[in-house]
């Protein structure tokens, strides 16, 4: 993968897990769960109220510890290890919206 497309597709996984990131954060907030310490526990917590199940909840928590290694620069990105994931957590973020979704149809506020 050539690196302008290698870095268009690290920022477009970068602002895809931040929006689940925020949308989490707010319905814990919103329905007064505990806050999170972690990005990754951010999903424990929707998991933990039956928003989410542990297995969507550990891939989103996968998917977080790569958006702070994008942002942050911990290590190099791996460009052929993002284009295996990629498939993965497509799924993943289509089911986080499905379950958000869902959530928000039984708890309308």
């Amino acid at each position: 993968m050539n690196l302008l497309l290698q870095d268009a597709v690290a920022l477009g996984i970068l602002v895809v897990v931040q929006e689940c990131l925020d949308v989490a954060l707010h319905i814990a907030s919103d329905e007064g769960w505990q806050l999170a310490s972690t990005y990754r526990e951010s999903f424990v917590v929707l998991a933990q109220h039956g928003v989410l199940g542990g297995d969507l909840a550990l891939a989103l928590g996968n998917a977080a510890q790569l958006r702070n290694r994008i942002a942050h620069g911990y290590a190099a990105v791996d460009a052929l290890r993002l284009w295996q994931e990629l498939p993965a957590g497509i799924e993943a973020f289509s089911a986080f919206s499905s379950k958000v979704a869902a959530f928000l149809e039984r708890h309308p506020t």
